[in-house]
């Protein structure tokens, strides 16, 4: 369970809700959050520092970003700016969310009908997206904490727990949603949440904030303030507070402990402290965000003066700035290049050796085991920075000592190469019934394993093989020879794009008659959305890798996150409409710099066609870079550029060439992993007959276990004589044979074979109660 507050969930959920898939749909304008009744109100505080670009429908208040709906409007239309917000906000982070108090989904459900105040909104509903429960109704606390698509807590069901919550959301956003879990939420839970809290009140005064007190609660804060911190808010002040604070004696230590769970949510109180600094000796160092901006700046300092080392003294100087820094990436503060070292410090390490090997396919062995993590390493060290100069200082850095690495890989396997061709498998492994081939355009080996780590973490099961790509590492070579359509295909001669013939008629091979020797091989053609027949074969297509790749070199160690990310969903989406396997294929992997790579020459007259890292040979022409058999036809050879020299100037990514990073690549095997069914399960009815109860789940499935429990999670709160399996039909029958229950709120639980909750639904034991 999280250890985040239940606002930055709650920011979380409705942030996730602009996520779309960039090949079929447009970015969401804005998100429209309804809030009929206004319960979500009293967080609007706190969540003003955990939503960056929260809109709030009200009266006009352009600090605080929030007006009436005409102004909103005008926000999202760009015709009104937006000052910086003193509770924290960006105007440039982020799809908008629009917090609308006292408005339902209805009031915006046509111009006609809607009230003329909530007019101007009514066109967003088409261009934005709503934040909304799956039952198509507005979220309310009750239903974000207790629902399985959200928090999933075990909250009662009854009114006067619903109103303690409300009483107590303030507190509730606050708290840990690991604090309030494990047990069964009641009324007086939420009223104890209620209860004074002096740690979380003095960081809400320090930062600015007044806690909505009267004046008896006040009192009573600066009683408790003198009486168990020696300090008198009223004489002593802020700032007396803040030094307090950072040199965290005595009780004031439970205090920093409080702010170090979630410094967010205070948001004034980094300032207090850069002012209370002391001059001379800040200790505990931690405390102090200018003490570890200062060492940012040092180092900074030192990772850009490493372009006058030379790699193994730059290696060692990564090593000794990790022993220095590290530390700090358990500090409160927001560390990027303290955060990017650590993935430096790996690359050091690890590129103490040369990739070596007395064969391609040792070094290929070698790289395939341990070696691509050299690669996943400096792409995360980037992706930890976001400023230019950050960037810059990662970057000189990775230049002095992943550069050569990458060189002295490069040449060593062109080396091995010439004396040991490398080759392709000609056919592609044989496709079973129920799996679906997706091709990943450009889905290095590194990559893979990040892609694989995420479908592992969702409970696939995920087998990771290597091989060698198809040479020349380009798409038009690469992709029909991990499809399953390769033995229909031939080599004539190198055309400009490096495509192979269609065997019985000669024509070039394009995405029309790939997609139509896919068919006559009975291969389902999915576009992105689709899930296809599960019972046959199928063939679908990612390629926004490879295309992120091109147009963006020097965005994509932040986006490799983001890919993977969308990948395992359509993965998921995949296994979940029922297909027994997806098999991931790929054409090439990639080099990648954070500056240009170096520059090889090949005169043009030579070439017929030249890319970044490979050229067609015209004619019999003879050139002076390494060459290697196409494969398609062996006795047509490409030139390739030397190490990971390019033929073209400026280039930070590229392929087509021969290196490790290029011509090793992963085919994933994903299933749906140990106790999960291969598509969801949802439980349709759960009906009562006294004591006995009747559960049929959707869709019908043998074998999974049905248990009714008070605590979902829980085996020891079941409350049947015995949880039983399901029948063929995706019925199961259960006893409960202790009348003590009756009239108990309880879950129905589906159970997988390794006791995952697969689908849960609320019931009352004996039946409805009225």
């Amino acid at each position: 369970m999280t250890d985040k507050a239940v606002v930055n969930m709650l920011a979380d959920a409705i942030e996730a809700a602009a996520v779309h898939n960039p090949n079929d749909s447009t970015a969401p304008v804005a998100i429209l959050w309804p809030d009929p009744e206004s319960q979500w109100l009293p967080l609007l505080p706190a969540l003003r520092g955990a939503l960056p670009r929260l809109l709030t429908l009200g009266d006009y208040d352009p600090d605080e970003w929030t007006g009436p709906a005409i102004w909103l409007r005008c926000v999202l239309d760009g015709a009104v700016s937006l000052a910086a917000r003193p509770s924290g906000g960006s105007a440039d982070l982020g799809t908008p969310v629009l917090y609308l108090p006292g408005v339902g989904r209805g009031d915006l459900a046509s111009a006609e009908e809607c009230p003329a105040r909530l007019k101007p909104l009514v066109e967003l509903q088409y261009r934005g997206t709503t934040w909304l429960h799956k039952n198509g109704k507005p979220w309310t606390p009750f239903a974000f904490l207790s629902s399985s698509d959200s928090l999933g807590l075990d909250v009662a069901d009854d009114a006067g727990t619903k109103q303690a919550l409300l009483r107590g959301i303030r507190k509730v956003g606050n708290a840990t949603v690991a604090s309030l879990s494990g047990r069964r939420l009641e009324a007086e839970d939420f009223d104890l949440l209620l209860a004074d809290d002096l740690n979380r009140d003095v960081l809400v005064w320090l930062g600015g904030g007044d806690n909505g007190w009267d004046a008896d609660q006040r009192g009573a804060f600066e009683a408790l303030c003198r009486a168990k911190l020696a300090l008198d808010p009223a004489r002593d002040g802020t700032h007396e507070a803040a030094l307090r604070l950072g040199q965290r004696e005595g009780a004031w230590d439970a205090v920093w402990k409080r702010f170090a769970e979630a410094p967010s949510l205070y948001p004034g109180v980094e300032q207090q402290l850069r002012a209370a600094t002391p001059s001379l000796f800040p200790e505990p160092r931690e405390s102090w965000p200018t003490v570890n901006e200062q060492e940012e700046g040092q180092l900074r300092a030192a990772l850009a003066g490493l372009g006058a080392e030379t790699p193994a003294a730059a290696r060692e100087r990564i090593l000794d700035l990790e022993r220095s820094h590290g530390q700090r990436r358990g500090w409160v503060w927001e560390s990027p290049l303290a955060d990017a070292l650590e993935h430096l410090a790996t690359l050091a390490d690890q590129t103490r050796n040369a990739l070596g090997g007395m064969s391609p396919d040792e070094m290929a062995k070698t790289y395939s085991t341990d070696g691509w993590r050299v690669d996943a390493a400096a792409l995360a060290s980037l992706a930890a920075v976001r400023t230019s100069v950050d960037f810059g200082a990662i970057g000189n850095a990775l230049d002095t000592v992943y550069q050569p690495w990458l060189a002295n890989a490069a040449e060593h396997l062109q080396t091995l190469a010439e004396a040991e061709p490398i080759e392709a498998p000609s056919t592609a492994p044989a496709v079973e019934a129920s799996t679906v081939v997706l091709f990943a355009d450009g889905l290095r080996l590194d990559v893979g394993h990040l892609l694989r780590d995420k479908l592992t973490d969702r409970g696939r099961d995920v087998n990771v093989a290597t091989g060698w790509a198809a040479l020349p590492t380009v798409t038009a070579t690469g992709k029909p020879a991990v499809s399953p359509i390769a033995g229909f295909l031939k080599g004539l001669a190198p055309d400009e794009d490096f495509s192979p013939n269609v065997a019985d008629t000669g024509q070039t091979l394009n995405q029309d008659r790939l997609r139509k020797l896919l068919a006559s091989a009975s291969y389902q053609w999915l576009a992105s959305s689709e899930s296809g027949d599960p019972s046959g074969r199928a063939w679908t297509e990612d390629g926004a890798l490879d295309h992120l790749g091109h147009a963006s070199p020097t965005d994509i160690p932040g986006r490799i996150d983001e890919w993977t990310e969308r990948a395992a969903e359509r993965v998921e989406a995949l296994l979940d409409a029922g297909w027994r396997e997806v098999r991931i294929v790929t054409d090439h992997g990639w080099l990648w710099s954070p500056s240009a790579l170096p520059k090889a020459k090949l005169p043009l007259h030579l070439t017929e066609s030249r890319w970044a890292r490979c050229a067609a040979i015209r004619g019999a022409s003879r050139v002076e870079t390494p060459t290697v058999p196409w494969h398609w036809n062996p006795e047509a050879h490409v030139a390739m550029a030397p190490g990971i020299a390019c033929f073209k100037a400026g280039t930070q990514f590229a392929h087509g060439g021969l290196s490790l990073q290029e011509a090793v690549v992963p085919t994933l095997r994903v299933t749906a992993g140990v106790g999960r069914p291969a598509t969801r399960v949802g439980i349709a009815e759960a009906r009562w007959a006294g004591f006995r109860c009747r559960v049929r789940i959707e869709p019908p499935q043998q074998g999974l276990v049905v248990d009714i429990r008070t605590k979902p999670a829980a085996a020891d709160s079941s409350v049947v004589s015995e949880p039983r399996a399901s029948d063929e039909d995706g019925t199961a029958r259960l006893l409960v044979e202790d009348d003590d229950y009756e009239g108990v709120s309880a879950s129905v639980v589906v159970l997988g074979s390794d006791g995952t909750v697969l689908a849960s639904e609320g019931t009352v034991v004996g039946g409805s109660q009225q």
